[in-house]
């Protein structure tokens, strides 16, 4: 079962990788950098501390925790312990496939790319969406981000899905852990 799914997963990435064009590889490899969402993280620092300056810093918070959760379950513990290369590593792939500028670190399942967008995303989305509704466009945001990273060839589709997945559950802990932390020690702390 497991091989079957690798094998679909590696047809997919093969299809989506081949839908690219000289022009966009330079724009693509941008954005797929942090330093290109410069703006749009200093936008969501400005939403969140006008819409809700008393507990911005939960929000900061609690988005940094939930980026190193996801981030140090990917690239500490993932990677490490699966050893699945990524697709630009990987020798049957030469010639085969497009990849720009760079590849990155050899083991690439799950990608932390995927676990901290989707993983910010989704936190302030539970944490915000009552004071700002409109921040499910992030999700759109980090599935483009996600995308880049099979366009560069540097992950299969299923390194993505997996990513996303735990930093959606990342976000779900964080934000767990800081509405019981907020509610219950503070509170006991100020009476």
């Amino acid at each position: 079962m497991i091989e079957q799914l690798s094998i679909w997963d590696e047809q997919l990435f093969l299809w989506l990788n081949s839908f690219h064009t000289d022009w966009l590889d330079p724009i693509v490899f941008q954005l797929t950098k942090t330093v290109t969402w410069l703006p749009l993280f200093l936008f969501l620092i400005y939403k969140i501390y006008r819409y809700d300056p008393k507990n911005s810093w939960w929000v900061f918070g609690g988005v940094a925790l939930t980026i190193l959760f996801a981030d140090q379950v990917t690239s500490s513990f993932m990677k490490p312990f699966f050893e699945r290369l990524r697709p630009c590593h990987d020798a049957r792939w030469e010639g085969l496939i497009h990849n720009y500028e760079r590849c990155g670190g050899l083991y690439g399942f799950a990608s932390s790319h995927a676990a901290n967008t989707f993983g910010m995303a989704t936190f302030l989305n539970l944490k915000m969406r009552k004071k700002v509704p409109y921040f499910g466009w992030l999700f759109l945001y980090a599935a483009l981000v996600s995308y880049t990273r099979i366009y560069l060839g540097v992950h299969y589709p299923l390194d993505l899905l997996v990513g996303a997945l735990n930093g959606m559950a990342s976000a779900y802990l964080v934000w767990f852990l800081i509405v019981y932390v907020k509610r219950e020690v503070v509170k006991k702390i100020l009476r």
